[in-house]
């Protein structure tokens, strides 16, 4: 069957490992100085290594590949302690896999293992219906947390979007609104979760906009950037993403280009909830 499944380049892979600890499945080893995909029946195609390849060497594809086995996954994962299986249960009830969970859950009862969840609070965010395959940014989800009431405002907020075009691909390092600014780098929904973005985030920068998942080319955007901070001599460079692991690879782009860049530039990631909460904001 056709399903997504994650694809290691071996060109760009340096073997450093760091995929190997982010992949909840243990589907990813280090083979003659490379990381490789060991079976597919180990992937679910979520794509939770994806974003700490600091070479931006995985890729989800969608291919003829065996179905993905839990009871096999779990047989494995059981063998390396609590943590381990814990950690993997944690990553099925995030990305809404509820079958899968139900035949992790299966395997633990069989052996006498206790679920190390049922002491954790349910999360606020349900899943309307499983899917097999894509990350939590595709999770169909219904977020039944409170809402605040939202604070009185008179008259309409004004955008504070001054230049056009924004989308990475169609941008130009060059044109003049990107001289010497400040510039906010941000993946395409965070502006749909956060509620102040313009007033709080956007105001005084110049924007770009990226999905490091669904758009094509991320070696071009690597050599924008680079250009922003080398020939438009950018003031700071704030890269806005949301929590799923996927939307981490805008900011391994925005490295890559800070690494090949000879001019240095301040950089700040600031991290979303996907209930439009800012979850980190740091200088990296």
């Amino acid at each position: 069957m056709k399903r997504k499944i994650i694809t290691i380049d071996h060109e760009k892979c340096t073997g450093c490992g760091l995929c190997i600890p982010n992949c909840p499945e243990g589907a990813i080893q280090l083979i003659d100085g490379k990381a490789r995909l060991v079976s597919d029946l180990f992937c679910d195609g979520l794509g939770a290594c994806l974003g700490h390849c600091p070479e931006a060497a995985i890729t989800i594809e969608e291919r003829e590949a065996e179905d993905y086995d839990e009871q096999r996954v779990m047989a494995n994962i059981v063998k390396h302690g609590a943590n381990t299986i814990k950690a993997h249960l944690e990553h099925l009830k995030a990305h809404g896999q509820t079958e899968y969970l139900e035949q992790a859950l299966g395997v633990l009862a069989d052996k006498g293992i206790d679920n190390p969840l049922d002491n954790e609070e349910d999360s606020t965010m349900q899943p309307e219906h499983a899917t097999h395959g894509g990350c939590p940014g595709s999770r169909s989800m219904t977020f039944t947390e409170p809402r605040p009431e939202p604070a009185p405002e008179a008259g309409k907020r004004p955008s504070h979007l001054t230049h056009w075009p924004i989308q990475l691909h169609l941008m130009s390092p060059r044109t003049p609104q990107y001289q010497g600014a400040d510039v906010l780098l941000s993946a395409d929904c965070v502006g749909f979760s956060l509620g102040d973005f313009h007033k709080d985030y956007l105001k005084g920068k110049a924007l770009a906009i990226a999905c490091p998942k669904l758009d094509d080319g991320p070696e071009v955007y690597v050599r924008k950037i680079r250009a922003l901070i080398d020939e438009a001599r950018i003031n700071t460079l704030t890269v806005m993403i949301m929590q799923v692991p996927c939307c981490r690879g805008l900011l391994e782009l925005a490295r890559q280009a800070a690494e090949q860049a000879t001019r240095k530039v301040p950089i700040k990631v600031i991290v979303v909830g996907l209930q439009g909460r800012i979850l980190s904001e740091d200088w990296v």
